[in-house]
């Protein structure tokens, strides 16, 4: 338990002090920005691309992997479309509450498989990354497109054409491509993403720290409560039971539960402001779920570790 901790508090102690530095207004407001957008677009794809070129794929069950992970989601979608009648919200806070049930932080999950499950779990992880990225950007772009205030109607086109352009996803695809073409990283250009790649997990950290609104938190009530206990709790445990099917490995097991546990990402405020969706509530979930997270990930991994 000690060394679990041991590894996720510097993970953690990342996120406080990158709320500290916002409120304390070390650093301009303008920073953050920047800084999003440098994670986003330069070092976690640098991050993605060396981690898979480089991965012993065929020692992973990636067909299993895709099962669980893409039926936690699907899974999760079903049940809380199936809440909606009790939930008695409007239908813009719905699709807000339907994107904080299946999108997860992706800077938060690959921070805590590599300080917890070492370079397989990493790679797990960003498998995850490449399944979900995709699917969850589609059926969130779909809810706020079916339940949004502003009723705008989005072809599949056009999400299909989002989609690829995401970083994330494409930097898993090309680091896939080079790692099963026989590629691999190049000399010179692996070693500076690897280099760059460094850079992701702290700045990603900072930044999602720094993103964290108390206020938005205060404002929270049952449905974002719902929420949380949804994504943190209900998520992992249809993850560890869909493993347990397929009889993955442990440390398998521990990466897809510790993704599907993950709290929702900050991108979901942009789609949910964009599409006509309640983004007060949106903000509420995503703090609510970040800082709950602090307390719930900890304790997920122990209970994994000891099973």
């Amino acid at each position: 338990m000690l060394a679990i901790l041991s590894a996720l508090i510097p993970t953690f102690g990342l996120i406080l002090a990158g709320f500290t530095l916002r409120q304390s207004r070390f650093l301009p407001d303008a920073f953050w920005p920047g800084a999003e957008k440098l994670t986003y677009f330069i070092t976690f794809p640098a991050l993605l691309f060396s981690n898979t070129a480089k991965a012993d794929l065929g020692s992973l069950p990636v067909t299993g992997i895709a099962i669980v992970i893409l039926g936690t989601v699907f899974i999760k979608s079903a049940l809380v479309i199936m809440t909606k009648p009790a939930l008695r919200v409007s239908n813009a806070a719905f699709s807000s509450i339907f994107q904080g049930a299946i999108r997860p932080n992706t800077y938060i999950g690959l921070a805590v498989a590599a300080a917890l499950l070492g370079e397989r779990g990493l790679t797990v992880t960003a498998l995850c990354v490449a399944l979900v990225v995709p699917t969850v950007n589609v059926l969130s772009v779909m809810a706020c497109s079916w339940w949004g205030d502003n009723n705008r109607k989005t072809g599949f086109l056009s999400v299909l054409r989002d989609v690829c352009r995401n970083p994330l996803l494409m930097a898993c695809v090309f680091g896939i491509f080079a790692n099963i073409s026989g590629l691999g990283l190049p000399p010179i250009l692996g070693p500076f993403l690897e280099v760059l790649g460094r850079a992701a997990l702290p700045i990603g950290l900072l930044a999602v720290g720094a993103g964290i609104d108390l206020q938005a938190a205060r404002r929270a009530g049952g449905p974002v409560a719902a929420s949380t206990i949804g994504k943190l709790v209900l998520s992992p445990a249809i993850a560890i039971g869909l493993a347990m099917t397929f009889a993955m490995s442990s440390a398998d097991m521990a990466a897809l539960a510790l993704y599907a546990g993950l709290p929702c990402s900050a991108s979901a405020y942009v789609l949910a402001r964009l599409m006509g969706g309640d983004a007060k509530m949106m903000a509420s979930i995503i703090t609510v779920q970040t800082l709950v997270a602090i307390g719930t990930m900890p304790v997920l991994a122990i209970l994994l570790h000891a099973a």
